[in-house]
């Protein structure tokens, strides 16, 4: 029986390795009945088709016949018919669906397969298949018919030997048992024989071939080219002629193969083991093509495989009947043409031909397709014709144009065979024996087809014809056959690229010649930039001069690029990948390039083997070795010399038409990159990135796609030759290249697209993939660097990952160790800078089914040596905390390992891909989806993937990773964590400030009428308050923390990235919280302290008042009764004011002496220090302190700092430096006092604690040795200058609270109500006056004043400056360069604390200077307290009072949390008060209204000045306090610390100085230094100081003496541009200035503009402002 085209493959079995076998699936639909076919049973039956002996079949296969009913139609009917279709067509145009009768056999295929759509307008592209969706990483077939296309897809894609077999599950329930398997019966106790004799195919199967051919037929010439490199791997027979059945025209599928490369070894080469590779459709090699005549009962394709196979290692290349459900009518694929190759590999004993054959076979009757049948008989060696019978149709065999050898192939079996008429016509053909093979009726399968292979062999022999498929062309054009090269874009991209290759002989003299800017430019300037950083080679040069003199080679190198005029073969690229059929003229270089390096490298090989003959040849060898690396010539050199070209360009000024024709180069790439094409990130050769040139590029892509830019990444790490590229085109799809002598160099990144429906679960647009070179390479070992570049490049590729696949070999222990090692690093480097990572660790080559299990100990061996790795590599780093590898990233060695078999099945070339390393791959692949599913955080887009790419590698290049590290998302995210913090920082401070005002309202209104609580002790109730404020502080500190914890929780902001400061924001919140409570107690106690302090006081005032009360009461009474004058009422008055103040006891009042107990508090200070701290403060009195100025006095004659460097003298001496710190110190202190003393109250042991606090934070922070001596003198310096401040505030306190003053103050008052009283006037207008003016307003003014500073702070903080403490480092900093005056910059480096204060003070000022903010403010508190008054009248009114005493008492107590009522002003009211409570009330209404008119009117006309002295918050304080941070200063430089709180583990300044500006010199010049920190911490260079004890310290280990500094090196090489233009400009003035001569200044510092050094400013601190 002839084969009938099936559409699934037989099970695997169970290989020579051991594999497991694959379950068959099959391909089914509904069968639709059509116009144009004959109904047919299915021939053949299901249950007997397995034993069915050839002698039984007499039954005619369908697809033969329904070929041979279209080949019985006339050329004039298929006319006739295609004018009806498209009739039909047009009236049904716009329709989605055309009707029944319409549709042609092919239409009905391609709807079923859903790929209408893309056969009519739009064609399959590789961007469409490749894509990631749901159907991507599903087992699920699916339950539609569509998809069995893009299963059969999947599976190819990655070489999955099983996707003829693919299938879907059908929906209707009546189906649902189609798929029961035989065995299943025997589960049944009940037996249906009839069953047994039915066929369960009811469902109709999508033929194999089919889907093949609609595919070729609906996909685009790029993914016809990748579905016959798949096909060709999987040894799948590939389209050579593709029919289409509506239009009866077939093409020649020359472009499709075009990809195909293959590699034999001819039996001429079999002794010399060498082998050939080359494009299969270049190779010239005979070809033997199958057809069939008629009917035929024996399978062709079956026998074919059994040809191509050997006995052990059988293939289904071709689709055939035997196959499951191969017995499937085709519908559209007869006329295919199909073509397989069989290459030897030089073993006699495997090989079935010696050597090479391509193989044709020919679907259907050759009498329905005699232009295919044509075109094989002119282009083949030899066609064999299978037939049963051979008349009507033999005189198709008689043409005479036919080169090929004819063979007649029968079976004796089949009844239509006739002996006579074979006689007959081999006659007529002149035909010999030998040239017909006939199966007789005892002939075993095994028999016939050894007779078939000694033909083959025989014509393999002496073949004759030997034509490659390239060359079959014009055979194929003279027989009508259309060619898909033929196409215009085609042609076009292949003219492109030819005017291009056709010129190139020698691939290694064109690099040379034509990419002059890649060469060893590129090379120098790689070297350069790392010595940039590195600074190996400066020896005693001064490091800035060799930094600058090695950024004047890299532009003089950049210089020379520019004089390279661009290649003719450049411009042809650039305006090739311009033009539309780019991909085309791409693909074609590609093609192209690797014919050439491949001839190249052959050759060279050749020479290699002779010259290796001879050990004498060493450097020949050498040289030809050198060759055999450098020779490989692809498109991304090309890419590589526009990236140069472009990257030159940008020296070239902005309006030179040079630099401006190139601008679109990067926008070009980024459309290549959407395109397919990958992106060289790192150039292999040169072991370095082109970080403008990609910058630009990703920067055009992201505009591309935005705003669906979000991307994660895919890398792939491993030995060189382990087949990580071929892994990754397996799990993806992609191209990487693979081919011999083609290993990856450097690292290319791909694009492929997410689709919608699984955006959701993956959170990005993209997926990026990144092919990696091999470390460990051969090529690279014989270099000295070769571990480093390793380092630098898997630090980088793991940097930019979200998902890391280790590639290792299990057997190679040594090896694996070394890139663990390397692996190892770049993870934790990783986890330092606060990138999540995962990893999969992929073992190759581990075929077993129990490779699992059996590997546990393997397993366990390998976390062992990773847990080795990670603290060898934790010791280098000096981060050896991290003790395992499971300390540095999330891995499970369950779940993170995978093993997958080799790749072939069996022997190469003619091997198969194994099934099990397609479907293991497979299972990596889902893996590595759900992993990526799970980095929820880390999804970055492609702007900060840029980002990263830009910090990483600048980072690599030092040899220090992790301290050299910096990022500006890492830096954007730290600011953003500093802001937060900032923002819940004054949110606390702010409530707390609240909280304490409300509360000393309260203890200065306790025990008045204005008292809030019924407590009569004022101790139990500042207890009472205690408890409070440790309530509202814990309130606040849970909530802090609670804020810190969302914030880390919040995925956005890239918050993982500064997880490693968590812990510090935590214990600054924790510190702050401390601080506050100790401030707010200190607070409390001292209002309550002095509150009780005048508890005596009032009493003894309030008898006095009384008593004068009772005088003047029997005063009246006397004058009423006398009848006195107008004027006699002053003398009584007077008369009896002088003799009731004799009555009363007045004794003078005791002060305190402060110098006291200001000395108890010092001693108590210093006792911690030793007992001869305690003699030195007995040795002077406190009062003999601090009356002249502070001047050190040290005890030695000679005494100079010893923190400087080798060779450096320091400008000033211990003596001036200790004296610059106390003169900073005495005056905080200063400020101190005099905020204490504006608030006229009494003293408080509390004020001078507070100073003390002061003294002991600032010695502590200061980086000079200060001894005992010196912290005693100045302490008492200090503290007997502010005792004496505070003495006479204690004074001035007591005298204005003595009773005697208090009584005098109010006798005037007294003498008015006693007239009032006595004429019986009316008190309530007057009263209400003197309630508003002297209790109301000053209360109301000082509740104004107590929270104005509130609001300022508030206002000053929406200013960007202050949002936190880089962004207000970066705006004093622009205002210095903008003011351009030496002395405003010397004053911020000598004086710095000063100068801020002073900067804060004027942008307050700047802020407030229209006044309306500030007016604002103080009305809305204004407002505010009215409020509050009128609202308390109105209760007091409500509520029935029996006097006008009770109804103030009422009012006061309203307001006695918000208010401070002078008791004197209240005490004084209520004397003599007879006025009526409802007319009080009244004008007390109207005192009120008038009183907030006058105070709006003060409020406006008080200059700023005395408003902000008014303030009880000093706002200056309060937002210096929040950018000085710790205060801490660069051990070398001085620069304050940047870090955000105060309690940070870690110091570090974003910008660091010259050390000349920070006035340090040379010794031997006097010339002012010019290196700066960022250089010397990479430098071999020691320095000493008291911390190293005076003795030399390597100064790349500073952190060994300041491990809580962290001097990042300036990794732009640009930051610290701010501070060399400054230098640069006042140069002179700082040497005048410090007495020193001016510094030898770099050249490149004499370029730098100001313009340049603003942007400076920007880098280094992270900001994304104009300046």
């Amino acid at each position: 029986m002839e084969e009938n085209s099936g559409a699934d493959l037989r099970e695997a079995g169970t290989d020579a390795a051991g594999h497991v076998k694959t379950a068959e699936v099959d391909i089914r639909h509904e069968p639709v009945s059509r116009p144009e076919e004959t109904p047919e049973a299915e021939s053949g039956d299901f249950t007997s088709r397995k034993d069915e002996t050839l002698p039984k079949t007499t039954d005619t296969n369908d697809s033969a016949e329904v070929a041979d009913l279209q080949g019985n139609q006339n050329l004039e009917e298929e006319g006739q018919k295609q004018q009806v279709r498209r009739i039909v067509l047009a009236q049904y145009e716009g329709l989605d669906k055309l009707p029944e009768s319409s549709k042609t056999t092919l239409e009905s295929l391609l709807e079923d397969l859903g790929l209408k759509e893309q056969y009519h307008r739009e064609k399959l592209s590789l961007s469409k298949i490749l894509q990631i969706d749901e159907k991507t990483v599903t087992d699920d077939p699916g339950t539609c018919k569509s998809n069995v296309i893009f299963n059969f897809l999947k599976k190819l894609l990655m070489v999955n030997v099983t996707a003829r077999a693919v299938k879907y599950v059908v929906c209707d329930s009546k189906d649902v048992n189609i798929e029961t398997n035989c065995d299943d019966a025997s589960e049944s106790a009940d037996y249906n024989f009839e069953d047994l004799f039915d066929s369960p195919n009811d469902a109709e199967v999508f033929n194999a071939l089919d889907l093949i051919t609609a595919l070729f037929l609906c996909s685009d010439g790029f993914v016809q080219q990748e579905l016959a490199l798949k096909m060709s791997m999987c040894q799948f027979s590939v389209p050579l002629l593709l029919p289409n059945c509506d239009t009866k025209q077939c093409t020649l599928m020359l472009w499709a193969m075009r990809d195909i490369v293959k590699k034999y070894r001819p039996s001429d080469l079999s002794a010399s083991k060498g082998f050939k590779e080359e494009r299969i459709v270049l190779s010239k090699l005979p070809m033997i093509s199958f057809v069939r005549l008629g009917e035929c009962s024996l399978s062709k394709s079956e026998i074919l495989n059994k040809l191509l196979s050997n006995p052990q290692q059988y293939h289904d290349t071709f689709v055939h009947h035997n196959m499951k459900c191969g017995d499937s009518q085709r519908k559209i694929s007869d006329g295919l043409t199909e073509i397989t190759w069989y290459l030897p590999c030089g073993n006699k004993n495997m090989d079935i031909f010696s050597e090479p054959v391509a193989i044709a076979n020919l679907r259907g009757d050759i009498a329905s397709f005699e232009t295919q049948f044509s075109y094989l008989c002119q282009t083949s060696a030899a066609v064999f014709v299978f037939f049963d019978q051979l008349e009507p149709e033999f005189k198709l065999l008689t043409n005479e144009n036919h080169k090929a050898k004819i063979f007649l192939v029968g079976n004796q079996q089949s009844k239509s065979f006739n002996l006579d008429v074979l006689k007959k016509i081999a006659n007529k053909l002149n035909l010999t024996n030998n040239n017909i093979i006939i199966r007789k009726k005892r002939t075993k399968d095994v028999d016939f087809v050894e007779c078939l292979r000694t033909t083959v062999s025989s014509v393999l022999t002496n073949p004759g014809l030997m034509i490659s498929i390239e060359q079959m062309t014009d055979i194929a054009r003279e027989l009508g056959i259309s060619i898909d090269e033929d196409s215009p874009e085609c042609q076009a991209g292949k003219k492109n690229a030819d005017a291009i290759t056709a010129e190139i002989e020698d691939t290694f003299t064109f690099k040379e010649n034509q990419f002059p800017l890649q060469g060893q430019i590129w090379k120098e300037l790689t070297f350069l930039e790392k010595e940039e950083v590195r600074l190996q080679k400066v020896g005693s040069e001064d490091i800035e001069n060799y930094k600058s003199n090695l950024k004047i080679k890299k532009q003089e190198l950049r210089r020379k690029q520019n004089s390279h005029a661009m290649s003719d073969f450049m411009s042809c690229f650039i305006s090739a990948i311009s033009s539309k059929e780019r991909g085309y003229f791409l693909k074609w270089m590609r093609m192209n390039l690797e014919n050439l390096s491949r001839r190249k490298l052959s050759s060279l090989r050749e020479l290699y083997k002779e010259k290796c003959k001879d050990s004498e040849n060493k450097n020949e060898i050498k040289e030809i070795d050198q060759k055999l690396s450098s020779s490989s010539l692809g498109v991304e050199h090309f890419f590589r010399e526009m990236g140069q070209i472009y990257e030159a360009s940008l020296y070239l000024p902005k309006r030179d038409p040079s630099r401006q024709q190139l601008q679109h180069l990067p926008k070009l790439c980024a459309q290549l990159l959407l395109d397919g094409f990958p992106l060289e990130l790192v150039d292999g050769d040169a072991s370095n990135i082109p970080l403008r040139w990609v910058n630009d590029v990703l920067s055009q892509l992201s505009d591309l796609v935005s705003p669906k830019n979000k991307i994660l990444v895919v890398t792939v790490l491993g030995v060189q030759g382990t087949g990580k590229s071929t892994l990754l085109n397996t799990m993806f799809g992609v191209q990487f290249a693979v081919s011999s002598g083609r290993c990856t160099r450097g690292a290319f990144m791909l694009l492929i697209k997410v689709s919608e429906d699984i955006k959701k679960v993956l959170n990005c647009d993209f997926l990026v993939i990144i092919d990696t070179e091999g470390l460990k390479s051969p090529e690279l070992a014989q270099l000295d660097n070769s571990h480093e570049h390793d380092n630098e490049l898997a630090t980088l590729v793991v940097g930019l990952s979200d998902v890391t696949i280790i590639n290792i070999a299990m057997e190679n222990s040594t090896e694996m160790k070394d890139i663990l090692q390397i692996v190892v690093h770049a993870f934790l480097r990783m986890k330092e800078v606060g990138k999540k990572l995962k990893c999969q660790f992929v073992h190759q080559n581990v075929s077993d089914v129990s490779a699992h299990e059996k590997n546990l100990r393997d397993r366990k061996l390998l976390l062992e040596q990773l847990n080795e790795m990670t603290q060898a590599a934790a010791k280098m780093e000096k981060k050896e905390e991290n003790k395992n590898f499971t300390d540095v990233m999330e891995y499970n060695p369950d779940t993170g390992n995978c093993y997958i078999p080799g790749l072939w099945n069996g022997n190469p070339p003619m091997a198969p891909v194994n099934v099990g390393y397609s479907e293991t791959v497979y299972e990596l692949k889902k893996n590595i989806i759900q992993l990526l599913g799970k980095c929820e955080s880390t999804s970055n887009d492609i702007l900060e993937f840029r980002e990263w790419i830009n910090s990483l590698w600048t980072a690599v290049k030092h040899e220090n990773f992790i301290f050299s590290f910096r990022n500006s998302l890492v830096a954007d995210a730290y600011m953003r964590l500093c802001t937060e913090y900032n923002k819940w920082e004054w949110e606390f401070k702010n409530e707390m400030y609240t909280w304490v005002t409300n509360a000393e309202t309260r203890i200065c209104n306790f025990g008045t009428v204005a008292a809030k609580t019924e407590t009569s002790d004022l101790r139990e109730y500042v207890t009472e308050l205690k408890s409070e404020a440790t309530t509202e502080l814990t309130k606040w500190e849970t909530m802090m923390l609670d804020n810190l914890k969302k914030y880390f929780e919040h995925p956005e902001g890239h918050v993982y990235l500064v997880e490693g400061y968590r812990e510090e924001f935590s214990n600054n919140i924790k510190s702050l919280r401390r601080q506050t409570e100790r401030s707010v107690f200190d607070q409390l106690t001292a209002a309550a302290d002095i509150k009780q302090g005048l508890k005596e006081l009032d009493k003894i005032t309030d008898t006095y008042i009384q008593k004068f009360e009772t005088a003047v009461c029997a005063l009246i009474d006397e004058c009423r009764k006398k009848k006195g004058k107008m004027t006699e009422l002053d003398e009584s008055f007077n008369k009896m004011w002088a003799e009731t103040l004799n009555t009363l006891p007045f004794s003078a009042l005791q002060t305190s002496n402060i110098f006291t107990s200001v000395s108890l508090q010092l001693r108590t200070n210093l006792s911690p220090k030793g007992s001869h701290a305690c003699e030195l403060l007995s040795e002077r009195r406190l009062q003999d302190c601090g009356l002249e100025p502070f001047t050190y006095k040290p005890n030695r004659q000679k005494e100079h700092i010893r923190s400087k460097l080798p060779g450096w003298i320091p400008w000033t001496d211990l003596v001036k430096a200790k004296q610059e710190i106390a003169e900073s110190i005495i005056s905080a202190c200063d400020h101190c006092v005099g905020d204490k003393v504006m608030r006229k109250t009494n003293y408080h042991d509390t004020y001078i604690q507070e100073i003390l606090h002061i003294i002991d934070e600032r010695l502590n922070k200061t980086d000079v040795d200060t001894e005992i001596e010196f912290e005693v003198s100045l302490k008492q310096h200090i503290c007997g200058s502010a005792a004496r401040e505070f003495q006479k505030m204690h004074e001035d306190f007591i005298e204005e609270n003595d009773p005697y003053r208090r009584l005098e103050k109010n006798k005037d008052k007294f003498c008015e109500d006693f007239k009032d009283v006595f004429n019986e006037q009316d008190q309530c207008q007057k009263k209400a006056e003197e309630f508003t003016n002297y209790c109301l307003k000053p209360a109301v003014e000082d509740f104004v004043y107590r929270h104005l500073g509130l609001d300022i702070v508030d206002k000053m903080l929406t200013r960007e400056e202050f949002s936190t403490r880089m962004s207000f480092q970066y705006y004093i900093l622009l205002d210095l360069i903008s003011k351009s005056k030496f002395e405003s910059f010397q004053r911020y480096i000598c004086s710095y604390e000063d100068y801020v204060k002073s900067w804060i003070t004027d942008r307050i000022k700047e802020s407030f200077s229209s006044e309306s903010t500030l007016c604002e403010f103080k009305d809305r508190h204004l407002q505010s307290c009215i409020n509050y008054i009128n609202a308390a009248i109105k209760k007091a009114k409500a509520e029935k009072t029996d006097s006008l005493k009770t109804f103030a008492e009422h009012i006061c107590e309203e307001l006695g949390d918000k208010l401070v009522i002078s008791k004197d002003a209240l005490d004084s009211f209520m004397v003599l008060n007879k006025a009526d409570e409802e007319q009080f009330a009244f004008w007390l209404n109207k005192c009120v209204m008038e009183m907030t008119e006058a105070l709006r009117y003060n409020f406006k006309d008080t200059a700023f000045k005395n408003k902000i002295t008014h303030l009880r918050l000093k706002a200056k304080n309060e937002l210096f306090n929040r950018v000085i941070g710790c205060g801490k200063q660069c051990p070398f430089c001085k620069v304050p610390c940047d870090a955000g709180g105060k309690a940070h583990a870690k110091h570090f300044a974003a910008l660091h100085r010259p050390q000349g500006v920070g006035r340090y010199r040379w010794d031997h010049s006097q010339t002012l230094s010019t290196d700066i920190c960022y250089s010397a911490v990479i430098r071999d260079m020691n320095f000493k100081c008291s911390a190293t004890n005076n003795e030399r310290h390597p100064y790349k280990y500073y952190r060994t003496i300041f491990p809580d500094w962290d001097i990042r090196p300036d990794v732009s090489l640009e930051a610290s541009d701010y501070w060399k233009y400054v230098m640069n400009k006042y140069n002179k003035e700082f040497a005048k200035a410090y007495h020193a001569l001016p510094a030898d200044i770099p050249d490149s510092w004499k370029s730098i503009t100001k313009e340049q050094a603003k942007e400076s400013l920007k880098k280094s601190f992270g900001i994304k402002v104009k300046s």
